[in-house]
């Protein structure tokens, strides 16, 4: 499947392939839940996806898992040394570390701005001396470079169907909303590295500080008040994900199942919080894999629907210059046992 991907997107150096390779990689070990919904989309998309999330990986594994004795200084070497790299390579197009030189050459491609991924590594450095956030909106100017820029660098990708400045808001939001899901979900392991996500002062309202977060994790012991407070949370997740879901419509119709697929695999770890009683700081909360299975054939069935009509639809709207604002697609459906394979890749 990696060389069909390769092949389809025109990429035919043998190092680059290798790079992307190595991305695809990074994305299906540490991205599952991404890596799947990216299955949807037509082939010849999928490596610039695999690049921007490997290279989104690799940066959050520097800041996350640095390895025995990596203290701080050690970390914030190597992040710089990597943002070093990223500058030489969106500068003259490579670089000798594979996620570089993928992500470079994704950047050219489809023209994705510079600015995403240095506000990405503003963030990413933020995770080394920045252990809470005082309010909501000190959070989401965090969120700006880890989550919404990513969402941003998505849509050249995507493809819309209206012009991309007004689509941007919506995607930026998504990315937000993925991200306040996977807060949620990794309180405790969070808290374990020294880092809170979720407001001070909504916890405050509850009655919960630092403190008493560190004292359930260590005893193993629920309180009402961090229950009541995650309740919170999770609600405003879900009004972040309202508030982005109709800039789905916005996207390449062959794009949207992907995209759909995600936020309703995201959205589904806050059912799973839910389900399990908001223990988050005592436990992993995942999506059952009967669910994600479930989801990735729906996915699969509007992958169809949508090429089926790309094959009868009219000559498509074209942007500013007179290019087309999405790309010609496959004509080709995914078969039942397409579908079969995908869900057995979540089980």
């Amino acid at each position: 499947m990696t060389d069909r991907e390769l092949d389809a997107a025109g990429i035919t150096d043998p190092a680059l392939r290798a790079a992307y390779r190595h991305c695809r990689a990074l994305n299906a070990r540490h991205g599952r839940t991404y890596f799947l919904a990216t299955r949807l989309l037509p082939v010849e998309r999928r490596p610039a996806v695999h690049a921007l999330y490997g290279f989104a990986r690799w940066a959050d594994d520097i800041v996350d898992s640095p390895g025995p004795g990596a203290g701080s200084e050690l970390r914030m070497r190597a992040l710089a040394r990597l943002r070093g790299e990223l500058e030489e390579g969106l500068w003259r197009g490579g670089g000798d570390e594979p996620v570089v030189r993928a992500l470079a050459d994704t950047a050219r491609r489809y023209a994705i701005d510079h600015a995403h991924f240095r506000d990405f590594m503003t963030a990413m450095r933020a995770d080394l001396v920045v252990s809470d956030y005082p309010t909501y909106a000190d959070l989401r100017g965090y969120m700006h470079g880890s989550a919404a820029v990513i969402g941003l660098e998505m849509l050249p990708v995507l493809g819309t169907v209206v012009p991309r400045e007004e689509a941007a808001p919506y995607a930026a939001t998504l990315g937000e909303a993925f991200q306040m899901s996977n807060f949620l979900r990794d309180v405790g392991e969070d808290l374990d590295r020294g880092r809170v996500y979720l407001p001070a002062d909504m916890l405050a309202a509850h009655g919960v500080d630092r403190e008493l977060l560190l004292w359930s994790r260590a005893t193993g012991c629920p309180d009402r008040r961090i229950t009541a407070a995650l309740r919170e949370f999770e609600a405003l997740n879900r009004g972040v994900y309202r508030a982005a879901v109709p800039g789905i419509a916005l996207l390449d119709p062959v794009a949207r199942p992907c995209i759909r697929t995600a936020a309703v695999l995201y959205g589904g770890i806050l059912d799973a919080v839910a389900r399990d009683g908001y223990t988050v700081l005592h436990r992993r909360s995942v999506v059952p894999r009967r669910r994600r299975a479930l989801v990735a054939a729906h996915g699969l069935t509007r992958v169809a629907a949508a090429r089926l009509r790309a094959r009868v639809r009219p000559a498509p709207p074209t942007g500013p210059a007179g290019t087309s604002l999405y790309r010609p697609l496959p004509a080709a459906a995914p078969s039942r046992a397409a579908a079969v394979r995908l869900a057995e890749e979540v089980s």
